[in-house]
């Protein structure tokens, strides 16, 4: 009984262009919704609840470009139906969501204007009530002035909705928000509907504020430009909240029709995209005119319209009536950190982690570029980050920088860079660990580091350096397992193998400015590469401490002087996997497709000619092959003509030339005048009496 009781509370649901980031979001939060679950119950909305059968089915809309995707939240799916079967569609849902937030196209906002207009049509065959909700955007309110027009920082909320003005390019959904409001309302209407103001959505890997995630990962450029002045407030809210919104919509049925869905943030966009710089990349922004970003092609025409907007709001009806557990409730810029993570999860930009080790000649360096060339990551190299240091400590010290370099940071700077001189002068030039250490700790805790990854390039020699530099002291004492730092310890280690004979060869084939640059001369390569075999020998080598942290070394042979280290790239790959970061921008990605077909026409071209080639080459032999064979047979049939004619010959000279001859002799003295008669009748005579 409690069980058909559940099944006739879950609601049919309708959601236009579920391959869109706001509608996918939206429908995956609603149908991992359990009958009877509370808003509390639902927080957290990545993991399907076991609580019970789902309280929403979701049906929904794709776009074409899409329809081969699969998304398991997606109970069915109709890419871009006809009208009949759209409307057929709608009339089996409890509720209608039409979702025209995110950058809508004009036929976005001309499908939820047909599809309100024929849900009104067919109110009176309608078996049960509906639910119509038009997730619009706080751009229609972006125009509306406060009442008093000397406050400055006014805040408007729902009860000013009538005073709405909207920004000139989102009348139209200006006009479509007054068809839903004017929706009748009351127990006796079979359809209500629902205006839901959105703020600015972010989160789940982002959408409108993803160039700024962006740049700010990738750290490409040294500020993270900020197109106009960046004053304005921006009304936002996280889109799971949204989705929360929608929920309590759908089971609450609140008495007012116009909804602001807005969290409590009131932020500027040069504060919002100033605390992405700082959270996630190098820190500060770069002002530039809004141009740049058409030129830039940063953002579109349409998406700098959000981002110009300059309001804020305040959604009282969430707060009073609503029962939300928020994800976002103070904005994005108090929940910045998690909202990073949550960035790179959704978006899989998972730093990749590895270290090199191997003999000396092996080919670490060579690897490891092409490595770092194919995941994208930091080529991580001793002598590159001692330099980097220096350059960078320098900069402090001397203030180049004024705005930003305190006086006791450019005291501290001038200590450090005595520390780092007295140490090589007294070390021949090599840094003393401790310091070494703790400047390539700081390294691999840099924000790129952290963002994209790296790989460590022989930097650990022996069991009790990888200790210093990765391990964790255990506070507690409980701890079975070795602790360690897991954002800076690499999570693959590949060790390349290679046999004396082999590396001895390699290094005698080398010229000799290469091998003494590279320090491979034969007076300090057998003792670097017998030290390093020494090392590996001992009771607790280097590689025996990431094995004591389950992370179990990849041992790779290399035998083989193939300049692109084919097998072993290969190898690699299927260690590491693929990589975890943002792919060519759509340009380069064109640039690159446009070659990649270049270069197969060519290949096809080169392999067609040298398949004639070949065709042709086969050919000309075989004619040369039955050329010899013809002469050959030639010869043969000559030689067999010759040995059966040889018996006639020697029959025709022994009796048929000597009476020819004289019948000739007999004709030349006479001079017939009919020679051949005169021949025949000699011959003939002479038959005759032999």
């Amino acid at each position: 009984m409690e069980d058909k009781k559940k099944q006739t509370i879950r609601k049919r649901i309708f959601i236009n262009e579920v391959d869109r980031y706001s509608s996918k979001h939206i429908a995956k939060f609603l149908s991992t919704r359990v009958v009877g679950e509370s808003s509390e119950e639902a927080e957290a909305e990545d993991s399907p609840s076991d609580q019970g059968p789902p309280a929403f089915d979701i049906v929904g809309t794709v776009s074409k470009s899409c329809k081969d995707e699969k998304q398991s939240f997606i109970l069915e799916q109709y890419v871009s139906p006809a009208q009949d079967e759209l409307l057929e569609r709608l009339l089996e849902c409890d509720v209608v969501v039409y979702n025209i937030s995110d950058v809508a196209t004009q036929h976005q906002v001309e499908e939820a204007t047909w599809a309100i207009t024929e849900l009104v049509a067919e109110m009176d065959n309608m078996k049960s009530r509906k639910m119509f909700i038009l997730i619009s955007t706080v751009m229609t309110w972006a125009m509306t002035k406060s009442q008093n027009p000397n406050e400055i920082d006014a805040v408007l909320a729902e009860e000013e909705f009538r005073r709405r003005r909207p920004h000139p390019s989102f009348r139209e959904h200006y006009n479509l928000e007054k068809i839903v409001l004017k929706l009748p309302k009351g127990k006796k209407s079979k359809l209500n509907g629902y205006v839901l103001s959105s703020g600015l959505q972010y989160g789940k890997g982002e959408s409108l504020f993803h160039y700024f995630f962006k740049e700010s990962w990738s750290m490409q450029l040294p500020k993270v430009p900020l197109f106009g002045e960046g004053t304005n407030y921006i009304p936002m809210i996280h889109i799971t909240d949204l989705a929360r919104v929608i929920q309590n919509i759908i089971e609450i049925k609140p008495k007012s029709k116009c909804i602001l869905a807005v969290d409590d943030s009131k932020n500027t966009l040069e504060d919002i995209v100033k605390m992405i710089s700082d959270t996630l990349g190098p820190g500060g922004v770069n002002k530039l005119p809004e141009q740049e970003a058409i030129n830039m092609n940063a953002f579109k025409l349409e998406e700098l319209e959000f981002l110009s907007i300059n309001l804020r709001l305040d959604g009282i009806i969430i707060k009073d009536s609503f029962n939300i557990s928020w994800t976002s409730e103070g904005g994005i810029m108090e929940n910045m950190e998690r909202i990073v993570e949550e960035y790179k999860v959704t978006r899989q930009l998972l730093p990749i982690r590895i270290s090199f080790f191997g003999p000396p000649a092996v080919g670490k360096t060579t690897i490891a570029e092409k490595v770092c060339s194919h995941y994208q990551i930091h080529h991580i190299k001793v002598n590159e980050v001692i330099a980097e240091k220096i350059v960078k400590l320098t900069e402090i010290a001397n203030g180049t920088d004024t705005e930003l370099v305190s006086d006791e940071e450019a005291s501290w700077a001038r200590k450090q860079m005595e520390n780092i001189t007295k140490s090589m002068e007294a070390s021949a030039g090599r840094l003393a660990d401790y310091l070494l250490f703790d400047i390539m700790k700081e390294k691999l805790h840099s924000r790129s580091c952290q963002n994209q990854g790296f790989l460590l390039d022989g930097f650990l020699k022996t069991y009790e350096q990888a200790k210093l530099i990765f391990s964790e002291e255990d506070m507690d004492g409980m701890s079975k397992t070795p602790l360690y730092n897991k954002k800076i310890t690499p999570e693959h280690v590949i060790a390349l193998n290679a046999t004396d004979e082999f590396l001895t060869e390699r290094v005698q084939g080398l010229p000799q400015n290469v091998a003494e640059a590279m320090r491979y001369t034969q007076e300090k390569f057998l003792p670097r590469l017998s030290t390093y075999r020494l090392l590996n020998a001992t009771e607790e080598c280097l590689l025996d401490y990431f094995d004591e942290l389950e992370i179990h070394p990849e041992h790779i042979d290399v035998s083989s002087d193939d300049p692109e280290n084919t097998e072993v790239m290969k190898r690699i790959i299927e260690i590491v996997g693929v990589p975890k970061n943002f792919g060519l921008s759509a340009e380069n990605q064109e640039e690159e497709d446009i070659k990649r077909e270049e270069e197969r026409k060519q290949k096809v071209a080169a392999e067609k000619k040298r398949r004639n080639e070949a065709e042709l080459a086969k050919m000309t032999a075989q004619y040369e092959d039955w050329q010899k064979n013809l002469s050959e047979v030639t010869r043969q049939e000559h030689q067999l003509l010759e040995a059966h004619s040889l018996p006639l010959r020697n029959y025709l000279m022994k009796y048929l030339m000597p009476s020819l001859t004289e019948a000739m002799s007999e004709c030349c003295k006479i001079k017939p005048e009919d020679p051949v008669d005169f021949l025949a009748e000699h011959l003939l005579r002479n038959n005759q009496k032999e």
